[in-house]
């Protein structure tokens, strides 16, 4: 399962929270037991950070948040990062559908250039029937245009086991690509949604 969280910053300090994020809360989280998998610039939204963190099993999930910010790390950090921070509750928990071979293990090697590379990501509404109806009808449609997702996901209605970290109570499915041209567009505008326009940072696996 990943968390899905899109942080509203203050203007000018998304370069301060990456900053931080990439040094001290990458191997500082994933020691804990949790996987990032990756941490964006939104490049429709200068004051938005955007990031991808995995988990083994909603236990796992209690054990690692709580180790992380009741640990070190964050108590050495947090002060700068929240700093940083207008809003921080958009989080979505999701479960996965599928996963692409290009989607990062946690043993997938940790790089540290800088990324040229585009993630889209879209967030649908999900109501009954959704995500049948994605996969039969948008999955084969998305293919044939050479947008085929990295991952999909769809959310985990499940009690938050950490609620000092909120979660949007909305259903929704998630899937991201590598960059998605106006021929794939053309195929998503019957279907209603958000769209992340998303640059790895440096340390970000999923690029």
């Amino acid at each position: 399962m990943v968390d899905l969280r899109q942080y509203t910053l203050h203007p000018g300090a998304r370069d301060t929270l990456i900053d931080v994020f990439d040094e001290h809360f990458v191997e500082g989280q994933e020691v804990c037991g949790m996987h990032i998998v990756g941490q964006f610039r939104d490049l429709d939204d200068p004051d938005r950070f955007v990031w991808l963190r995995g988990f083994n099993t909603l236990d796992a999930r209690a054990e690692a948040l709580k180790s992380f910010y009741y640990g070190p790390v964050w108590r050495e950090h947090a002060a700068v990062a929240n700093a940083t921070m207008i809003d921080s509750d958009n989080a979505l928990l999701l479960e996965p559908i599928h996963l692409g071979p290009d989607y990062p293990s946690p043993n997938s090697p940790r790089p540290t250039e800088p990324a040229e590379s585009l993630i889209t990501g879209f967030v649908h509404p999900a109501g009954p029937g959704f995500v049948e109806q994605f996969q039969r009808e948008m999955l084969p449609a998305l293919a044939e245009v050479g947008a085929s997702p990295l991952a999909v996901f769809r959310s985990l209605v499940v009690e938050n086991n950490f609620p000092q970290l909120p979660l949007r109570d909305d259903v929704v499915l998630v899937w991201l690509a590598r960059g998605v041209d106006e021929q794939a567009r053309e195929v998503l505008r019957a279907w209603e949604g958000q769209e992340l326009r998303l640059r790895p940072t440096s340390r970000s696996q999923l690029r």
